[in-house]
């Protein structure tokens, strides 16, 4: 009876399902990566080919038989598709979840993979007879055989020309004289129109980079580019992608964020002259479509994209570039956690093609990996050009007073500053205006009645806002409890904007976050204004941290350097220390001097003291050598399993039998928990979970591979919402 298709379908269950060949697919054209309509319970749904089988473990009787086939060509390629099956093991996600997920939502609707375009031309009779055996009365058929003589033409174009060209033609079809037939076409890309910039001569530095990794093309090697900020990064990207599309070939770039997208396309476009292909969440379903079609027949010669690009078909891969490789983005929190930045790792070793991780503050785990193996190392220890690295200094909040969060000295440096003209940053990683509303009488606060949480105070929305999850409330004037007058405490991005405001009434302002951006389009055209200099004050949150050159501003202020420095996640020092580092480079990175005012109470804490005298480096060695003496990653590994619902109880229980059956399983890997997450209700759903910790990558893969199946057959599985967070990057 065989063979059998093995499909993958979108659904939660960790399995592939077997399928009968239908009687209309000839078995020769079936190949792992193409898409079938499947009968899958009582409905028609979308499965994706992994493998045919000869056998399968159900009865030949009781298979059902595939639908149809979609793709003549696989959607995935050879691969890629291993690579997403190994992930799906890897992370413990159903195998039908993460190969849809690779897809653009477009495809896993239906829509086709190509774009078609129908041609209509002359048969060979018709070439023989349709001018000299057409009646001459019927002038619209000859006109149009007169016409298709001359070479095929397409529907667009006979629209054009001919109205009402379609009844003339099936005429002449059914006469034998014409035929059509259907082409796949190009998708349409940024083609690179921009003039060409200027480019600049490359430190002796910034060549020995281009060097090694255009050395390196044709094999695989993971390649750190640490490089401060300003020291040309981009500019080295560049030249090694140049040398990749001398090879026709296609590069892979991945960025953290969708801010950072307009502002480097821009740049490529200027320098390559090449067709680049964008993808990022705030595409339309169209957008990503044409993107992912240009990147699959090699119309786009670069893509540029966030997370979810590392999924991109590329089928002349050359280079893999992942820029700001230390961000925290790249790692999915919901559904298929995975790592964007380690599977473009796994995925360049696949191809067997070099991968370049950028960053001025390079992530534990990457330079752990070049620690062993110094020559996969790639420093740019200097700015470009004539730019100084800008000088550091810690105010004393326990000392000076503050205006709203603006300690006296901040406000004298804005001043001077602003007098000499230059720019100047303000970082806060809070939006909204103030944290918590509170009364000052009686001590009561707003909290969500969804979370263990307080709602952040948006004035100018006029709304009471949970940032965990979205729930809203109106304001209150008095207090609910006593009556008393309440107000907002605390700074946010909103509030320092309104403080600014009113000190520098003459200073052009702009606010950059989450809510001030929403619409689109809005981002790039605050960011034009900023490289203008237009806007002389910039007020923003983590969005203005990471890529961005801002040439004239001179001085950056970090309102808040505290909100990381007594986390219980190991990893919030580290993220706190890049952040500090990232937004401090946005100063002086042209001809005038830079000037960083890190705010804090605390100012000799080691972090910032490290930060101050000895830079990221500093910090990194000595954050490290903690790691290594506590066995936290990345000297040890981590899995972490949560769980979730509507009453307290279920979880731990859930939890209890999962720390049980683990611990019959192996003593390899210690099991911590379970414990109440540290925010225990969200959502309306009570969390706890459970640490899985172990010396190594293997024995932990061992424990998950015997701990879920059990997990998923356990009645307590059935009560609660749970999933596994392979190499976690938050414990929450």
């Amino acid at each position: 009876m065989g063979p059998y298709l093995a499909i993958a379908v979108d659904t939660p269950l960790r399995r592939l399902f077997d399928y009968r060949v239908p009687a209309a697919i000839d078995v020769s054209v079936l190949q792992p990566g193409q898409r079938l309509w499947v009968p899958f319970g009582k409905r028609r749904a979308i499965g994706i080919l992994v493998e045919l089988r000869a056998d399968s473990d159900v009865p030949a009787d009781k298979l059902r038989a595939a639908y149809e086939l979609i793709d003549v060509e696989p959607v995935i390629d050879p691969v890629l598709l291993r690579l997403l099956v190994w992930s799906a093991e890897y992370y413990r996600h159903p195998i039908g979840e993460v190969l849809h997920a690779a897809l653009p939502a477009a495809l896993r609707s239906g829509r086709p993979a190509g774009t078609t375009r129908v041609i209509w031309e002359l048969t060979e009779l018709g070439h023989r007879e349709a001018l000299t055996q057409l009646t001459p009365r019927a002038t619209r058929l000859i006109a149009l055989a007169q016409s298709l003589s001359a070479g095929p033409q397409d529907t667009e174009l006979l629209q054009s020309t001919f109205p009402g060209w379609r009844e003339a033609m099936r005429k002449l079809e059914s006469k034998g004289y014409a035929s059509s037939r259907t082409l796949e076409s190009a998708s349409p890309v940024n083609a690179g129109t921009t003039p060409r910039s200027e480019i600049p001569e490359l430190t002796p530095e910034q060549q020995s980079s281009v060097q090694n990794i255009v050395e390196a093309l044709g094999s695989f090697r993971t390649l750190l580019l640490q490089g401060v900020t300003g020291s040309g990064k981009t500019e080295v990207y560049l030249r090694a992608i140049e040398v990749v599309l001398e090879r026709s070939q296609q590069t892979l770039v991945l960025v953290p964020e969708i801010a950072l997208t307009p502002q480097l396309i821009g740049r490529f476009e200027a320098r390559l002259g090449s067709r680049i292909a964008v993808l990022h969440s705030a595409l339309t379903d169209n957008e990503r479509l044409d993107a992912w079609r240009a990147a699959r027949t090699g119309t786009a010669s670069v893509v540029v994209g966030t997370r979810s690009a590392v999924f991109a078909p590329l089928p002349e891969i050359g280079l893999i570039i992942v820029d700001e490789e230390h961000d925290a983005s790249y790692k999915q929190q919901e559904g298929f956690r995975y790592s964007a930045r380690d599977l473009a790792i796994s995925r360049a070793q696949r191809h067997g093609v070099p991968i370049v991780l950028g960053s001025a503050t390079p992530s534990l785990e990457s330079l752990l990996r070049v620690e062993r193996n110094p020559h996969d190392r790639l420093l740019l220890p200097r700015r470009a050009g004539n730019a100084q690295p800008p000088r550091v200094q810690l105010v004393d909040l326990r000392k000076h007073g503050a205006q709203q969060g603006l300690a006296t000295p901040t406000l004298f440096a804005i001043e001077r500053h602003l007098a000499a003209q230059p720019q100047v940053l303000l970082y806060l990683n809070r939006r909204g205006y103030a944290p918590v509303l509170f009364c000052p009488h009686c001590g009561w606060s707003a909290a969500c009645l969804r979370c263990d949480a307080r709602l952040t105070v948006h004035r100018n929305a006029h709304k009471l806002v949970c940032h965990h999850c979205g729930a809203e409330q109106t304001p209150v004037d008095v207090c609910p409890s006593c009556s008393a007058q309440v107000k907002p405490v605390g700074q946010g991005t909103e509030r320092i904007e309104e403080t600014l405001a009113n000190l520098f009434p003459n200073a052009p302002l702009a606010r950059i976050d989450r809510d001030s951006m929403r619409r689109k389009g809005e981002l790039e055209a605050t960011l034009e204004r900023v490289q203008r200099g237009d806007i002389r004050l910039l007020v923003g949150t983590q969005m203005l941290t990471k890529g961005h050159h801002f040439p004239t501003v001179t001085l950056v202020v970090v309102l808040n350097a505290d909100q990381g420095l007594f986390s219980s996640d190991f990893r919030a020092s580290e993220r706190l220390a890049q952040s500090i580092v990232q937004v401090a480079g946005r100063a002086g990175r042209a001809e005038r001097p830079g000037e960083v005012l890190i705010q804090s109470e605390y100012p000799d804490h080691p972090l910032l003291q490290q930060l101050v005298s000895g830079g990221y480096e500093a910090f990194a060695t000595a954050a490290l050598g903690e790691r290594n003496e506590a066995h936290w990653p990345p000297f040890t590994r981590l899995a972490l399993l949560r769980a979730e619902a509507a009453t307290p109880a279920l979880p731990f229980e859930f939890l209890e039998t999962a720390r049980a059956t683990a611990q019959r399983f192996t003593d390899k890997v210690r099991v911590l928990g379970p414990a109440s997450a540290p925010m225990a209700r969200r959502a309306g759903q009570y969390r706890a979970q459970l640490l899985l910790h172990a010396p190594t990558h293997a024995p932990l893969q061992r424990l998950l591979a015997q701990l879920v199946p059990e997990l998923e057959s356990s009645p307590h599985g059935k009560r609660v919402r749970w999933s596994v967070d392979v190499d976690p990057v938050e414990l929450f």
